[in-house]
């Protein structure tokens, strides 16, 4: 199959991430079957389209005339079978557990058509474990959004041990046309390449915070205007090139020996899960938060990650 020949797309789940990836492809021009358990979570996940697609218009990414065309390509359902029935792409966004996903995946292998390419969003697990019983090895493909999927340009494209080189370049080609950064990961590993980088720098967070070292807000606000208001412009080894490696080198022989290098998950997360303290979903985490706080929380996340796509990102590809 070549990229003009993919028409129909499916998304199957519209919680956090499958919602916006569903958006992303309606934007791109694509005709979109967006599948969950109950209508209610249907009407769910085309409200947060329609609320972040009037964001969009509000920081002129799109026309108000796009919001409704965009909403026409996007079709609800709770039938699994109708839902992929015709389409040529498939991307599951259901929860992070392998026996879910290898069942669905089977289930996928069983109603899609033969040329379809299926792929998961999974954050960590690998396709090769819970896709190995398809008869389409060649073509199931990992696409690791990151959250909110519909702003955040970058997309992790991982093969497993029998996927297509065609499988990987034609994902990577529809990713490039819906205004995707995708990158590909060479080595299929557990947390491919971000969520290692992220979860190496979580792990210190929360030791520096278990210890007192600062506060949750300084601690946010000085990673923000560090580090982290850099490496929107310039990534950390080109970071390292301008510091200087023998600085690099200086600093990392006097931190690494005193830093956390705990194998166990914080024992202050671990405590607030089994409190059910889980952040925004439940209004308690780190911080507290009302539904309104919310609701303000992510229309200015929002609002800024679009300011910052819009001069980094897609301003670059116009140029």
């Amino acid at each position: 199959m070549r990229l003009e020949d993919v028409k129909d797309i499916a998304v199957i789940g519209g919680g956090i991430m499958g919602h916006g990836i569903a958006q992303t492809y309606a934007m791109g021009g694509y005709r979109v079957s967006i599948n969950d358990v109950s209508d209610t979570l249907l009407n769910n996940a085309l409200g947060r389209i329609r609320a972040n697609l009037e964001t969009f218009a509000e920081n002129d990414f799109i026309s108000r005339d796009e919001v409704d065309n965009t909403l026409s390509r996007i079709i609800a359902t709770t039938d699994l079978e109708k839902a992929v029935c015709d389409a040529d792409f498939v991307t599951e966004a259901v929860v992070e557990d392998i026996e879910v996903k290898r069942k669905l995946f089977n289930q996928l292998d069983a109603l899609c058509p033969s040329r379809t390419i299926i792929a998961s969003n999974s954050s960590s697990l690998l396709i090769s474990d819970f896709a190995s019983g398809t008869k389409r090895q060649d073509r199931v493909v990992l696409t690791h959004w990151f959250n909110p999927p519909h702003i955040v340009p970058t997309v992790e494209v991982i093969k497993g041990h029998k996927t297509s080189g065609e499988t990987v370049d034609l994902v990577y080609a529809l990713l490039k046309k819906v205004r995707k950064m995708p990158v590909r990961i060479s080595k299929e590993i557990p947390g491919y390449l971000v969520n290692r980088i992220q979860l190496a720098m979580i792990r210190e967070v929360w030791y520096l915070w278990e210890q007192g070292i600062a506060s949750p807000e300084d601690i946010d606000l000085a990673v923000k205007g560090s580090f982290g208001f850099r490496l929107s412009s310039i990534g950390p080894l080109l970071t390292f090139d301008l510091a200087g490696e023998d600085t690099v080198y200086a600093v990392a022989k006097q931190l690494l020996p005193v830093i956390s290098d705990s194998h166990e998950s914080p024992l202050a997360l671990k405590k607030m899960v089994e409190a059910g303290e889980l952040g925004m979903k439940t209004g308690k985490g780190v911080f507290d938060y009302s539904r309104e706080e919310w609701d303000r929380i992510v229309k200015q996340r929002d609002k800024e990650f679009l300011q910052r796509l819009k001069t980094l990102y897609w301003s670059k590809e116009q140029s």
